[in-house]
């Protein structure tokens, strides 16, 4: 219970402020996208069930950590990790919409529309816009997967795809994770007209910080 009302808040905070507490939210998202990420590789790779096994744990829990390193230290990586996140989390989603199960196809597609859309943030100087969109949706799939599991559904989801679980539920629960989604974006639209996120490099600060 108190997992899921976390989960809720967590959700609600990149719903409607994704962008505005990008500091803040970001290395979070990177940390757990990379941990689903690094474990849905190996089940993907090797055939196993997500996170059932030692190295699934291991490599997520590396990945998590390399993911959130980087959204702190660099603002283009935590830029394209949360495009790239969208991306894969859509990629993913829609190839188990149209009835392919989780493999090797769904992984690589997933990874494949990952990179086009965390590159393509950072060469069509859409930063702001796709951030708000990206924490909009992924605020959105991560509220209705926490509601599915508060009703019964496994729990593993959460971490491993919120937006496919939003997706793979009724349409009753596909329409709610659009609706929310869509007022996730109009709010930060609104909300961040005169707000901008400034560019920020830490790793100066960090090497600076290790020789002292």
């Amino acid at each position: 219970m108190i997992g899921g009302m976390i989960a809720l808040l967590f959700g609600t905070l990149l719903l409607l402020g994704g962008y505005r507490f990008f500091l803040f939210v970001l290395p979070i998202w990177g940390f757990f996208f990379g941990f689903g990420l690094g474990a849905e590789s190996v089940q993907a790779l090797f055939g196993d069930a997500f996170l059932s096994t030692v190295t699934s744990w291991i490599v997520g829990f590396v990945v998590a950590l390399i993911f959130a390193l980087l959204s702190y230290v660099f603002y283009f990586a935590a830029v394209a990790l949360i495009g790239a996140a969208l991306g894969y989390a859509l990629g993913v989603g829609f190839m188990e919409l149209i009835g392919i199960n989780f493999g090797l196809l769904d992984w690589l597609v997933g990874v494949a529309v990952g990179i086009v859309v965390g590159f393509g943030v950072i060469v069509l100087n859409v930063q702001k816009l796709v951030v708000i969109a990206a924490t909009a949706i992924l605020g959105a799939g991560v509220i209705v997967a926490t509601f599915l599991g508060i009703f019964g559904g496994p729990e593993a989801q959460l971490i491993q795809n919120p937006v496919h679980t939003a997706l793979q539920a009724s349409p009753l629960w596909v329409l709610a994770f659009i609706v929310l989604a869509i007022v996730g974006i109009a709010v930060q639209i609104q909300t961040t007209r005169r707000f901008e996120v400034e560019v920020y490099n830490r790793s100066e600060e960090l090497v600076g910080a290790g020789s002292s």
